[in-house]
């Protein structure tokens, strides 16, 4: 995922929609992203589920109801959620929230394509260390 550039679009405004769990974005450059907070929850940038490095990534699972309990910005450059499975070390910049929202149905297939590799589903217990992700590229 890309770092923040001085060309990186910024959030004009985040909704929070609880009833359809998602988190709604409105970036400077006209793109609208509503993200599913499960999607939020297993792509989350923290070291708890990318690991440290390449081949570390954790898959997640039992997220399905995942919700927000708290939303705290991060500098003029991030947020860091908290959401109500007890997560609340992934920080999220602008540009990969720019990136969930863009790249969200490939994500999703590469999460779903994940979980069928392991043998589990998205309501499953959560899988033993070494499942990959999901969400990164590698």
């Amino acid at each position: 995922m890309a770092g923040l550039t001085p060309s990186t679009p910024t959030p004009e405004s985040i909704t929070l929609h609880e009833k359809s769990r998602a988190l709604e974005l409105a970036f400077s450059d006209g793109a609208r992203f509503r993200i599913p907070l499960e999607l939020l929850r297993v792509c989350s940038p923290s070291a708890e589920v990318m690991g440290h490095g390449p081949g570390q990534e954790v898959l997640q699972t039992g997220k399905h109801d995942v919700t927000l309990v708290d939303l705290q910005p991060v500098g003029n450059y991030a947020i860091q959620p908290s959401f109500s499975d007890g997560h609340n070390s992934g920080i999220y910049t602008w540009a990969y929230l720019y990136e969930l929202g863009r790249d969200q149905d490939a994500l999703w297939q590469r999460y779903l394509q994940r979980l069928r590799d392991a043998g589990l589903d998205r309501d499953a217990p959560m899988a033993p260390k070494g499942q990959k992700s999901g969400c990164s590229s590698h």
